[in-house]
């Protein structure tokens, strides 16, 4: 099983997003996406560069959601594209990573025949975190889209230590 933090700064109360990363650094996370819609390039970038040079006991791959520029640039393990984006083959990178978001079944066996090395599907459980608008997938929905590809899919949407 890949676990993966997805950030959302918004979401902390007292802990930083540096600190947040940090601990699941340490937790041995095997990915971490960090996902910061509202941060300009720049800031992105030094975030990213940031989280780069925290202690990285386990090889945590870091992640960026949407921007393959800041990746590229930053020197991040890959990018995380949203469903709809041109096809995951056109970001590839020798030894990069590239997933997709996917909502359906369909949208997993797209995203594996463009080239995708995973998919983030949901959202499988009513997010915690936002309204995503979309009904929840579920397990079945889940197992369904796991079954219909041989990359990696991950669960996203509602998704706790407790449902896991």
């Amino acid at each position: 099983m890949i676990r993966c933090y997805i950030t959302d700064s918004r979401t902390l109360a007292s802990e930083s997003l540096l600190d947040a990363i940090a601990r699941n650094l340490a937790a041995g996370i095997e990915w971490i996406q960090i996902r910061e819609k509202d941060l300009s390039a720049r800031a992105l970038f030094q975030l990213v560069e940031g989280a780069l040079k925290l202690p990285n006991p386990h090889a945590t791959k870091i992640i960026v959601n949407t921007r393959a520029d800041v990746a590229l640039a930053a020197g991040a393990a890959g990018v995380h594209l949203p469903s709809g984006s041109p096809p995951a083959r056109f970001w590839r990178r020798p030894g990069s990573l590239v997933g997709v978001s996917c909502h359906s079944v369909d949208d997993v066996r797209q995203a594996e025949v463009e080239g995708a090395d995973y998919v983030v599907f949901g959202p499988v459980f009513a997010p915690l975190s936002k309204s995503s608008g979309l009904e929840p997938r579920g397990l079945e929905g889940l197992a369904g889209a796991a079954a219909a590809v041989r990359i990696p899919v991950l669960a996203l949407g509602g998704v706790t230590k407790e449902n896991c």
